[in-house]
């Protein structure tokens, strides 16, 4: 009876103990609580810099900091690797602010948290695809601003990202010489991806499968286009011995 009372008691302590800190971040001001948070966010304790901001937002909600500081728990987030909490933020700031001067940077920092989860090319793309889609909306809806301009850097990446799986995946039924899917997935990189890092090799991986399958004169145009497109190119210098004289 008496360990159940102790028990009890501390339970009954550590509740007040919580109740106490929670009500003393809540006496705080909004400007306190921003410069603790970004205290919190220079120090690399992200977990406290979002409760730190979230506070703003939760006890200050119609002042001057709150969107701010919406912003600024979005980042410890990202910070912190906790991407779907950063996520679930942005998109309630950008649903709720759409002309707000930080929603710019709302839709950058979502894209990132997309694009830190890429995978490699041989698995799946999803948030390479969820990335690619969050700086199109980006460039398309604030085109003159920097997060943009690096945004279309980032796009160019996820291009040859995307492409490479494709890559992966048509050298895997080439080498099975299963020909038709390998063809379709080297078109598939030349015309979706065109102007990718992986185009010249699916030029040649093309060539060669074309070859293998005996379609003579489509390997010659296709290795002539490869070579046209790319003359200095060691996929160039390696299809002419596919081609022969």
């Amino acid at each position: 009876m008496r360990n159940i009372h102790r028990l009890g008691l501390g339970i009954l302590l550590m509740t007040l103990a919580a109740c106490a800190s929670h009500k003393a971040i809540e006496d705080l001001s909004p400007e306190e609580l921003y410069r603790r948070g970004y205290q919190a966010l220079a120090d690399t304790d992200y977990e406290k810099a979002t409760e730190y901001f979230d506070e703003v937002e939760k006890q200050h909600p119609y002042s001057v900091w709150s969107d701010r500081a919406q912003i600024m728990a979005a980042y410890a987030a990202y910070q912190h690797n906790a991407y779907d909490d950063a996520l679930l933020t942005l998109d309630r700031f950008i649903q709720l602010h759409p002309g707000n001067r930080n929603t710019p940077y709302a839709y950058y920092l979502k894209g990132l948290c997309y694009y830190e989860q890429m995978s490699d090319e041989t698995r799946e793309q999803a948030m390479t695809e969820k990335a690619q889609e969050t700086f199109q909306d980006l460039i398309a809806r604030f085109p003159n601003t920097v997060y943009a301009t690096d945004a279309k850097t980032k796009m160019d990446d996820m291009t040859n990202h995307l492409a490479a799986q494709d890559m992966e995946v048509g050298r895997y039924y080439l080498k099975r010489t299963d020909l038709i899917p390998a063809i379709n997935r080297f078109q598939s990189v030349l015309t979706l991806y065109p102007d990718s890092n992986q185009a010249p090799e699916a030029y040649y991986r093309l060539t060669v499968a074309y070859r293998m399958l005996g379609v003579s004169d489509l390997a010659r145009r296709t290795g002539e286009t490869l070579i046209q497109k790319y003359p200095d190119n060691l996929w160039a210098h390696k299809v002419q011995t596919v081609l022969g004289p």
